[in-house]
């Protein structure tokens, strides 16, 4: 049975997370975005209320939260700034692949650690030459004795200039692709690690993006975390895990940005009236709502199917493109709505603006969404409906049913080309329009395929 309400629990943890977002987070939003610069100290609040690491597991010390509520406590703070939010949800990106590994030595190691000392993952796939395309994995890893060692650069790798721990993705050898790719955890002291300079973007910059250079570094063999040929699947497994959450990003800014416009709608007056009087401005509202309703729900599917051990990995997708680009459109109407002054920094709507755009590019651009979504539609997804050269489209015939819908005694033969319909106990000689060989036509209504007279 369907259930589409929130527990009690979860709507504790849902007012939980608006009241840090509200008193905590939207007042600094606007400064250290002018500031270009990570509030760390947020980070740390959001830590210890417990909104932070939320589904670490509890037998590693965490909460054991799961996606549902990852995603409720995200929507929440991105209502706020998207940028804090991103950098608060990305330890849990991070350390996904620990606790998704098998490695029990490795999450026995960190995973405390970062539950109970405020310790930072990031996660570092990307790199200069690549991003959404895993499986072009350039950095190096090479066996040496009882360690690895690293070589390379990794890229767009947000929290990078604030995080103590590094998930690493590299390869044994580039031309092996999916097959050559291994991943470890990483320490950021350890020699040969340096951190770039934080990278000036459009938006989010209120969240840490840097590069991470790695150079000659020396892996202990008890930190890898996925053997060579194990690390792209680990890589994918992980983005249908967090997917959701980047979905929950974007209901977040689109809800807030929702918001804003109707609370403008209602007071600005313009040709005499309220905005919220023109039909016009109604319909953009209304559009908004509808936008933002339908992507929660594709996001909370795709979270909880992750939380009842269903592969989300479809779902997560469509969730994720979904929710993002429809959270550009709530934007755009929004300014729209503003007019100038939704254009001006003095207003909210340029902000998150900024800040939603990224959404349609990281853990996998709305283009490879789709990728994704035609491969499984293609060769997965099974069809409720017959092939069409069976699918019973009975015209050209005076009565087929009595009144009682028993079925008449009567063959129909479909030619497999333009379709046209023959009726007989023989297949025709040919079609009388395209004149294909009767041979090629179909039985799709007779014995054995009619309604049943009983």
């Amino acid at each position: 049975m369907l259930n589409f309400s929130l527990s009690p629990e979860q709507l504790e943890l849902q007012q939980k997370a608006r009241k840090f977002a509200i008193e905590v987070v939207l007042p600094v939003a606007w400064h250290y975005d002018e500031k270009d610069e990570l509030p760390l100290w947020v980070l740390k609040k959001a830590y210890d209320e417990g909104l932070m690491n939320s589904d670490i597991p509890e037998a590693y010390g965490g909460a054991g939260y799961g996606l549902v509520e990852g995603a409720i406590i995200t929507e929440e703070i991105a209502a706020a700034c998207p940028g804090i939010a991103t950098s608060i949800f990305d330890n849990s990106l991070g350390f996904e692949p620990l606790v998704l590994s098998g490695n029990e030595q490795l999450k026995k190691k960190y995973l405390p650690e970062i539950v109970n000392n405020f310790k930072r993952i990031c996660f570092a796939t990307s790199e200069p030459t690549m991003g959404s395309d895993v499986a072009g994995i350039q950095c190096r890893a090479k066996k040496d004795g009882d360690s690895w060692i690293l070589n390379g650069t990794k890229y767009w790798i947000t929290n990078a200039g604030v995080a103590d721990y590094m998930t690493i993705f590299a390869t044994v050898d580039p031309e092996e692709k999916h097959n050559g790719i291994c991943a470890f955890i990483v320490e950021k002291d350890w020699e040969g690690v340096r951190v770039g300079k934080h990278i000036p973007k459009l938006g989010q910059r209120t969240s840490n993006t840097a590069g991470i250079s790695l150079k000659n570094v020396r892996v202990p063999a008890e930190n890898l975390l996925s053997p060579p040929g194990e690390g792209f699947v680990l890589a994918m497994k992980t983005f249908s895990r967090t997917r959701p959450i980047i979905g929950a990003f974007a209901v977040g800014a689109a809800r807030s940005a929702m918001e804003y416009s109707i609370n403008y709608a209602k007071k600005r007056r313009a040709f005499g009236s309220r905005l919220s009087t023109y039909q016009a401005i109604q319909f953009k509202l209304a559009e908004m709502y509808q936008k933002v309703e339908t992507s929660r729900l594709l996001v909370l599917k795709g979270a909880w199917e992750a939380d009842n051990g269903i592969d989300p990995t479809i779902t997560a997708s469509i969730g994720k493109f979904y929710a993002t680009e429809s959270a550009m459109q709530v934007l755009s109407d929004a300014l729209q709505i503003f007019g100038g002054y939704g254009y001006t920094k003095m207003f909210p709507i340029e902000k998150l603006l900024r800040d939603t755009r990224l959404f349609t590019i990281y853990e996998g651009t709305s283009e490879v969404q789709r990728i994704i979504i035609s491969g499984y539609l293609l060769s997965m997804y099974q069809s409720a409906m017959p092939p069409m050269e069976e699918v019973p489209i009975l015209t050209g015939h005076d009565q087929l049913f009595d009144v009682d819908g028993t079925s008449i005694d009567a063959t129909a033969w479909r030619c497999p080309l333009c379709g046209y319909i023959h009726y007989g106990e023989e297949h025709p000689e040919e079609c009388p329009y395209c004149f294909v060989k009767g041979e090629g036509f179909r039985e799709i209504w007779g014995k054995g395929r009619r309604a049943s007279d009983e």
